[in-house]
C-alpha cells in the first residue's frame, strides 16, 4: 500500500525572518528610483512624462510576469522558481547598471520587472506552513519584508545619490541581489509534502486563472481594492519626489530619501494590525485603514508645501496603507491551499496593473496641474477604495446571513 507522504511541518520563526529578509532585498529592486526619479531623468536628458515610463513600465511587467509565472507555484516547487527567478532579476540588474542610454535601461528595468516573482511566491509558500491562528501575524510579517525593502531602497537611493551619482545606486543594488543569489538556497530549504499533480498544459494551467477568478467574486474585490491602493502608492511617491525635488521647493534627494523613513512605523506597526485583523476580521479591519488612509491624503495638499509639515500625512497613510493589502491576502489565504496561488495571481496582477497606471498618472497629472493636480486625483482615489471596502463587507455579510 502506497504511504501518503508526511505533510510539510510549520516554519520556524528562524525560517519565516529569512525569508522576510529575501523579499526584503528583491522587492527593493523597483523602488530605488522613486526619489532619484529627477535625476535619473536629467541624467538621461528626458522629461518628467517620459521618465514615469520606467516605473510604469516596470509594474506592466511585473503584472505579465505574476501571470504567467506565478501559478507555476501551484505545481512546481517554489524553490526551484525562486532560485531561478531571482537568478534572472540579478541578471536583469546588471543590464541597468551596464545601460547605454535611455532606451537600454528602460528595457533592463522592465525585464527585471517581468522576473519579480519571488515576493509573491513566497507568502503563498508559508501560508501553506504555519497554523492557522497564526496566518494574519504572518503574513503581516512578510507584508512588513515588502515595506522594510521599500524604505531601504527609497533612504538608500536618495543618500547614495546626493553623495555620488545616481548610478552608484544601482550598482550597490546589484551587489545586494548577487548576495541574495547566493543566500537564497539555504533560505528556502527543499520542501517536503506530497507531490503535486502538474496540469495538462501550460495553457490549461494559465486559463485555469480567469476561471478562478470568475468563481470567487470576493477575490475580485479585495484585488480591485488593492489595485487603487497601490496606485495610490505609487503616484504619492513618484509625484512627491518630482515635487520637493522641483525648482518650486528645492530639495535634494537625499531630502526625499530621509523622508521615505517615515515608512519604517509600517515595519513595526503592520504585523501587531495583522494580529488584529486575525481578531477582528479581515473586511472589518481593510475598512478601518481605508477611511485612516482617506483622512491622511485628505491633508497631502494643505500640508504638501513643507518637508516638515508633509510628514504628518505621510505618516498617516504609511501606518495604515499596507494593512489594507495584508488583509485583502488575509481573504485569499483562508481558501483552498491548492488554489492559493493562482488566486494570488489573479491579485498581485491586478494590483501591479493599479501600481503602473499609478505611475503614469502620477508623473503625467504632475507634469500637467502640478502637486495640486496630484492631490486631487489620490484623493477621489482613496475615496473609491474606501467604498469598495464598505461593499466588501456588506456583501460578506450578507453571504454569512444567507448560510
Amino acid at each position: 500500500m502506497t504511504q501518503t507522504p508526511p505533510a510539510p511541518a510549520y516554519l520556524t520563526r528562524t525560517q519565516e525572518r529569512a525569508l522576510a529578509l529575501t523579499i526584503a532585498v528583491v522587492t527593493a529592486n523597483a523602488y530605488y528610483i522613486h526619489p532619484i526619479i529627477g535625476e535619473v531623468a536629467r541624467g538621461f536628458g528626458v522629461g518628467e512624462a517620459e521618465i514615469g515610463l520606467v516605473p510604469a513600465l516596470n509594474q506592466l511587467a511585473l503584472a505579465l510576469g505574476i501571470l504567467l509565472l506565478l501559478p507555476l507555484g501551484d505545481f512546481y516547487p517554489n524553490r526551484t522558481l525562486c532560485l531561478v527567478f531571482v537568478a534572472g532579476q540579478t541578471l536583469c540588474l546588471a543590464g541597468m547598471v551596464l545601460a547605454p542610454g535611455f532606451v537600454a535601461f528602460t528595457a533592463a528595468s522592465t525585464l527585471l520587472g517581468f522576473f519579480t516573482i519571488a515576493p509573491y511566491l513566497i507568502p503563498a509558500f508559508a501560508s501553506k506552513r504555519v497554523a492557522p491562528e497564526r496566518l494574519g501575524a504572518v503574513t503581516a510579517q512578510l507584508t512588513a519584508a515588502v515595506i522594510f525593502g521599500i524604505l531601504v531602497a527609497r533612504v538608500s537611493a536618495g543618500i547614495i545619490a546626493a553623495r555620488a551619482d545616481w548610478h552608484t545606486v544601482y550598482v550597490c543594488a546589484l551587489a545586494l541581489m548577487v548576495a541574495v543569489t547566493a543566500f537564497l538556497p539555504v533560505a528556502m530549504k527543499s520542501e517536503a509534502g506530497a507531490p503535486k499533480q502538474p496540469p495538462a498544459s501550460y495553457g490549461a494551467l494559465i486559463a485555469s486563472v480567469f476561471t478562478l477568478a470568475a468563481r470567487h467574486p470576493d477575490m475580485r474585490i479585495s484585488a480591485a481594492i488593492q489595485g487603487l491602493n497601490f496606485a495610490i502608492f505609487t503616484a504619492s511617491w513618484l509625484a512627491l519626489a518630482l515635487h520637493l525635488t522641483g525648482p518650486a521647493m528645492g530639495y535634494g534627494t537625499d531630502d526625499v530619501g530621509y523622508l521615505a523613513g517615515i515608512a519604517a512605523v509600517s515595519v513595526f506597526t503592520t504585523p501587531r494590525l495583522g494580529r488584529w485583523a486575525d481578531r477582528v476580521g479581515p473586511r472589518r479591519a481593510r475598512i478601518a485603514a481605508a477611511l485612516v488612509q482617506l483622512a491622511g491624503i485628505a491633508l497631502f495638499y494643505p500640508l504638501g508645501f513643507s518637508i516638515w509639515s508633509i510628514a504628518v500625512p505621510l505618516f498617516i497613510t504609511n501606518l495604515v496603507g499596507p494593512t489594507v493589502d495584508v488583509t485583502g491576502r488575509m481573504t485569499l489565504f483562508t481558501l483552498a491551499p491548492e488554489i492559493r496561488t493562482r488566486l494570488t495571481t489573479s491579485y498581485i496582477v491586478t494590483m501591479f496593473v493599479g501600481g503602473a497606471v499609478g505611475s503614469a498618472a502620477g508623473t503625467a497629472v504632475f507634469d500637467i496641474g502640478g502637486w495640486g493636480a496630484t492631490c486631487a486625483l489620490l484623493l477621489a482615489t482613496s475615496c473609491i477604495v474606501v467604498a469598495l471596502s464598505l461593499h466588501a463587507e456588506r456583501r460578506w455579510q450578507r453571504l454569512a446571513q444567507a448560510e
